[in-house]
């Protein structure tokens, strides 16, 4: 935009450019305070809308290493049986390593008979995958 044409060449000799009494629009008291001051106070709706992520870490950076860990129960084994399972000499074959799983549960009931491969299990898991006619197979 070309200096003739800005505002203040409207103002020039008005000694307060329409801000009222000398100080006021000066410095920082018509702002709230200095820097980041009043950012949990008086100005957190402007925080919120300017720098939303102004409070935390650096998701970058986490505090420490996140570890995940999937595990499934036996109560999940027919679905996941139905998306990822294999049928071999009469024998339904569920390699739950090879899907990421860490560890298998014993949490519910099965009642179809199932090759389970997984490395770690509880003893409650292998005891009811036996009992409906499967087995387990710990992958080292």
């Amino acid at each position: 935009m070309a200096t003739r044409f800005r505002k203040t060449r409207k103002f020039r000799g008005s000694r307060t450019h329409g801000w009222g009494q000398i100080g006021q629009h000066r410095a920082s008291g018509h702002k709230g305070g200095l820097g980041q001051s009043g950012m949990h106070k008086h100005l957190f709706s402007s925080l919120l809308k300017d720098d939303p992520d102004h409070f935390g870490h650096d998701s970058t950076h986490p505090p420490h290493p996140i570890i995940t860990k999937k595990w499934t129960s036996v109560r999940d084994l027919d679905d996941i049986f139905a998306k990822h399972g294999k049928q071999e000499g009469g024998k339904k074959l569920l390699d739950l390593a090879s899907l990421g799983y860490d560890k298998l549960l014993g949490g519910g009931q099965t009642k179809n008979a199932y090759s389970v491969k997984i490395e770690r299990y509880t003893e409650s898991a292998a005891e009811k995958i036996k009992k409906a006619g499967g087995e387990v197979l710990a992958v080292d």
